[in-house]
Parts: C-alpha cells; sequence; structure tokens
C-alpha cells in the first residue's frame, strides 16, 4: 500500500533458526515466561500478540509424576512432604507464564471451529458485545459450532484474548477478517481488534468499547442490517455484511521486521529494535507455519 508498514510493528519468527538453536515446538512454558519477561524487563516492549494457542499442560518438568508421589506412596512421609512444597513452584512451568504474563499488555490468540461436531476446548475470553446487540437486524453471522482456546489460568491472567478465524473468500483467497464474529448468540472480537483495544487501555488506563455504527435511519433499505462501521475508541473501523474488515495488506512477506525469536531469547537484538513495539509471535518454520492464498 502506498502508506507502507507501520514501524511501530515487529514480528517475533519461531523460525528454523529458533527450532534448532531452542528445540522443537512447542517450548517449555518456563522458556516462554523467560522470553516474555525479557521483552518487557529488558527489551521494554509496549504489547505483545500470540498467534499461537497454548492448548496443553506442559508437564515436561515431571510435576505430574511428583504430584502422583505427593499424593500417594509418600503422602505421609514429612521430609518429603516439605521438600515438595519448596520444589513444586519450581517445576510449574504453567504457572510460571501465567505469572509472567500477569499485569502486562499480552493478548492471547484462539480459533473457533465450524464443523458440525466440534468441541469446545479449554476457555475463551468474556464476549465483547452481549447477546442481543444484533437483534433486529439481517447479519451474515457465519456459524460456529466449537473453539479451542488456552489454559484458563493464562486467560485469567492475560490482558486480552482474540480469534484468529479468516473468512475465505469463494476463490480460496483470505481478504478478510471477521472483527466481530458471533458464537452461541454472543460476539468475539478478532485477535487484530483485541490487540488495538489492549494498545487504546495502555494509552487510556481503560479498554474502549466496541461501539456498532449505524447510518440515519432513512438511508436504510428494506432487509439491510445497517451495519457499517464499528467505533473503537478513536478508530472508525468500516465493515461489510459479515462485520468483516478488508485486510490492508502492506506488501509481499517480511515487508513487516521479522526477528528470530531465539535472537530474542539469547539477548543478541540491539534494544532500540524493539523498545516501544507492537511484537506479534509467529511462526515461518516449514510445518508450523500457516498456508494461505492471499492476493498478489
Amino acid at each position: 500500500m502506498p502508506r507502507g508498514v507501520d514501524n511501530r510493528i515487529v514480528i517475533l519468527d519461531i523460525d528454523e533458526k529458533s527450532l534448532g538453536e531452542i528445540g522443537r515446538w512447542p517450548w517449555s512454558r518456563n522458556v516462554m515466561a523467560d522470553l516474555v519477561r525479557k521483552l518487557f524487563d529488558k527489551y521494554n516492549i509496549a504489547l505483545l500478540g500470540f498467534d499461537v494457542i497454548w492448548a496443553e499442560r506442559d508437564t515436561s518438568s515431571g510435576i505430574d509424576a511428583l504430584d502422583a508421589l505427593a499424593s500417594g506412596n509418600l503422602k505421609e512421609v514429612p521430609a518429603f512432604q516439605q521438600a515438595y512444597r519448596e520444589v513444586r513452584p519450581k517445576l510449574d512451568y504453567d504457572g510460571q507464564f501465567a505469572e509472567a504474563i500477569k499485569g502486562r499488555a499480552v493478548v492471547l490468540g484462539y480459533y473457533f471451529n465450524s464443523e458440525e461436531r466440534a468441541v469446545t476446548v479449554n476457555a475463551i475470553p468474556e464476549p465483547v458485545l452481549p447477546k442481543g446487540t444484533f437483534a433486529g437486524r439481517n447479519i451474515a453471522f457465519f456459524q460456529w459450532h466449537g473453539y479451542t482456546g488456552n489454559l484458563p489460568i493464562y486467560v485469567k491472567n492475560a490482558a486480552a484474548a482474540g480469534h484468529f478465524n479468516p473468512l475465505i473468500d469463494f476463490d480460496g483467497v483470505a481478504r478478510r477478517v471477521p472483527l466481530i464474529l458471533e458464537f452461541q448468540g454472543a460476539y468475539y472480537e478478532s485477535l487484530s481488534l483485541a490487540m488495538v483495544r489492549t494498545l487504546f487501555a495502555l494509552q487510556s488506563g481503560k479498554f474502549p468499547n466496541v461501539e456498532p455504527g449505524y447510518p440515519p435511519e432513512r438511508f436504510l433499505g428494506k432487509g439491510y442490517s445497517g451495519l457499517e462501521w464499528l467505533k473503537v475508541g478513536p478508530l472508525t473501523i468500516p465493515v461489510d455484511d459479515t462485520v468483516s474488515a478488508l485486510i490492508p495488506y502492506r506488501g509481499n512477506k517480511f515487508s513487516f521486521p521479522y526477528i528470530s525469536l531465539s535472537d530474542v531469547i539469547k539477548e543478541r537484538v540491539k534494544p532500540e529494535l524493539l523498545k516501544g513495539k507492537i511484537a506479534l509471535v509467529g511462526a515461518t518454520a516449514p510445518g508450523l507455519l500457516d498456508l494461505r492464498s492471499t492476493p498478489g
């Protein structure tokens, strides 16, 4: 686009280099906790978004075996129980990651499932708009039947969370993102919208509301929903009849700066490259990245 990229945004890349240096994905949550602390405390980023789902517990420390001993054969052994209470927090990698994101501007991602037999897994945030918000309006919300969210302890401690479901057009090309989608009658925001609202909250101390925008009634035709935009703080975002926004593609791959995540973890990045940035964690490593058709 003529305006070019937004220089506030950087991509923290789970690339082949990162997998080679840190290990196979997913990494232990204690590694991710260390990453979050470095990003905010050492590099002073403004906002961190995860294009990643943390859907499974991290038991790589052996914590489940320790818990089993503490509640089983060694339940009545005082010396073991004392050691257990001291050691367990160090092996609770999920707790460490949850503590690292607590009180920081961290936005999690999750996705909805459109399959008829879809299940609901883990937790998602509260809806951004309640049931009945669009009652009586003919809005073509796509039907979703389940979701895969993050572990509840993460959702509780994160600043926000948003879905990363695109809408694929009839020709198989991804041009739009539903800023608001409907699930079981309530309305949930996208990852991009959740990050924008979190950014505004950093500036004002309060998350701005999402307000549907309608033109005057006299301009509404029969059967027309009337929804034209979403008002979010100072932004007015045009939307289509599915409450989706066109993705403002800024250029080809790597138009935004990409920084290998292993370079961040190993502190090889110049601080000025990350200070005050909006950082997005995603993947380009083969087998991890999303493969989608986009406008050429």
